[in-house]
């Protein structure tokens, strides 16, 4: 008799790299795995679970290979933190071939119910990588410059 393999489980970590922060995602698909690095993103700021997910924010990205697709969801992520003045705990990601339509839910930065640790500037394509392992987890990273 054998025991039957485990599915992958959605999960996110941080990783060290020098002054920075890397982020790290998995998920039984590519998209799932950008759920989560977008969760480690967040994580980096404060715990996701003191977002509320009031607000909705669309966003959609093109790039000509995954890794690059991961680093524009990522940017596009900041940008919106950084100009809504916000902070996001629950996403959802499409996608289809070299386009990622995805969506945020968070709400504005409240400094003392956040406690926000660090501000981040933007991903970085140090440490890049979207890939399925061999347990066919997919993994999405890079290294986010705080």
């Amino acid at each position: 008799m054998t025991t039957p393999t485990p599915e992958p489980q959605a999960r996110y970590e941080h990783f060290p790299h020098d002054a920075d922060v890397g982020v790290r995602g998995f998920g039984r698909s590519p998209a799932e795995a950008f759920e989560q690095v977008a969760l480690a993103l967040t994580a980096a700021v404060t715990d996701p679970n003191k977002v509320a997910p009031d607000r909705e924010v669309a966003l959609r990205c093109e790039a000509p290979d995954q890794e690059l697709l991961l680093a524009d969801w990522l940017n596009a992520l900041v940008y919106e933190m950084a100009t809504r003045n916000m902070l996001f705990g629950k996403f959802s990601v499409r996608i289809d071939g070299a386009r990622l339509e995805g969506r945020a839910w968070g709400e504005p930065v409240d400094a003392a119910k956040h406690e926000p640790a660090v501000e981040v500037k933007g991903a970085t394509y140090t440490g890049l990588r979207v890939a399925q392992e061999p347990d066919g987890t997919w993994l999405a990273q890079c290294v986010v410059d705080v």
